[in-house]
C-alpha cells in the first residue's frame, strides 16, 4: 500500500521499516520518508504507541494502514515534504468499526490539516473490507479536536468509554 495524496499533504501508511526508522532517529526517519522532520516531532502520545505499532506491523502487511499513518506537508516549504501530523486507527475493524486518532504540531495547528487528515483517513478506512463505521473518542474539553471531527462529518452520538470523553461516529447513509 502506497501513500494517499490529497489536497495539502501526502499520507504514508506506517511500516515496520518507517516505524524503526522513528525509534531510531530524527535523521534516519526524515531519510526513509524524504521529508523535514521538525525538531519538535512526535506529536504527544505519538512516542508511546510506536512500539506497539512495531509490534503489530512485523511480520503482518495485512496491519499497514491500521497502525499509524505520517501527514507530510506539500505546501509548507518550497520544493520540500515537512511531517506534521500523525494519526490513524487503534487496529483492524471490529465488529464493523475502526477507532480514528489523530494529532497535528503546535507550529501547524489550525489550519486545517487535521481535519484533512481525519476526512482522508475516514474516506479510506471506509474503503476497505469490513468497515462500516469509524470512531473517535476525544475528551469533552479538546475543544480544537472536537471541531475537526464535526467539520469532518462525524456526529457527537454520547459520552466515550474514558471519563470525560466524548464518542463521536461517522458512519455512510
Amino acid at each position: 500500500m502506497g501513500p494517499v495524496a490529497i489536497r495539502r499533504m501526502r499520507l504514508v501508511p506506517a511500516t515496520a521499516e518507517l516505524v524503526r526508522a522513528e525509534l531510531t532517529s530524527k535523521v534516519a526517519l526524515a531519510e526513509a520518508l524524504g521529508a523535514v522532520v521538525p525538531a519538535n516531532w512526535p506529536p504527544e502520545d505519538w512516542a508511546d504507541v510506536l512500539p506497539l505499532f512495531l509490534e503489530f506491523l512485523e511480520g503482518e502487511s495485512q496491519h499497514v494502514g491500521w497502525y499509524g499513518w505520517y501527514g507530510l506537508l506539500t505546501d509548507a516549504q518550497p520544493g520540500a515534504l515537512v511531517l506534521a501530523a500523525g494519526g490513524g486507527f487503534k487496529g483492524p475493524p471490529e465488529d464493523g468499526e475502526v477507532e480514528i486518532g489523530y494529532a497535528v504540531l503546535p507550529q501547524f495547528q489550525r489550519r486545517g490539516y487535521a481535519t484533512e487528515m481525519v476526512v482522508a483517513l475516514t474516506a479510506w478506512a471506509l474503503a476497505q473490507a469490513g468497515v462500516e463505521r469509524v470512531i473517535a473518542e476525544v475528551k469533552a474539553e479538546n475543544h480544537p479536536s472536537l471541531r475537526v471531527l464535526a467539520k469532518a462529518g462525524f456526529q457527537l452520538v454520547g459520552e466515550g468509554k474514558e471519563p470525560g470523553s466524548l464518542c463521536w461516529v461517522f458512519q455512510p447513509e
